[in-house]
């Protein structure tokens, strides 16, 4: 991090395995969560004259709007845990210095299957599971970012 502040987070293995295999989704959500971050698709209804004056269903108004408030609230959290987990991979993937997997990890991120990959690389998919495994265990060993 640019702040000099390191970032303490407990994932474990099958963290790290669930952040690889759900890497694609998370970017795709990030992105489009960015590209959408303007609109504002709540709109009241406003009234005017004597209409303004009566009594209204504030509280349906009100609960209807709390209601997406909480609902943005709650996307807003997940798309920092995503992008707190695609950040950490990225961190961490700078700790692999072999080729095959760099280019694995890559692959996964890609969303690849593993089938796939081991046809691309010409390796069995028993070789090409543990070369992941490998991955997962460089990946868990320092869990500050």
């Amino acid at each position: 991090m640019s702040d000099g502040l390191e970032q303490t987070v407990a994932y474990n293995k099958y963290d790290i395995y669930e952040m690889i295999d759900n890497y694609k989704d998370m970017i795709n959500i990030i992105r489009h969560y960015e590209d959408n971050l303007e609109g504002v698709d709540f709109k009241g209804v406003a009234q005017y004259g004597v209409e303004a004056s009566l009594p209204s269903g504030k509280g349906l108004v009100s609960k209807a709007l709390e209601n997406e408030v909480v609902r943005r609230n709650e996307r807003f959290k997940r798309i920092s845990d995503y992008t707190n987990k695609v950040n950490y991979i990225n961190t961490k993937r700078k700790k692999l210095t072999d080729h095959k997997e760099i280019e694995i990890l890559d692959c996964l991120l890609d969303g690849l299957s593993l089938s796939a990959i081991s046809r691309a690389m010409r390796l069995s998919r028993q070789q090409i599971d543990k070369i992941r495994s490998d991955i997962v265990d460089k990946l868990v060993t320092d869990n500050t970012f």
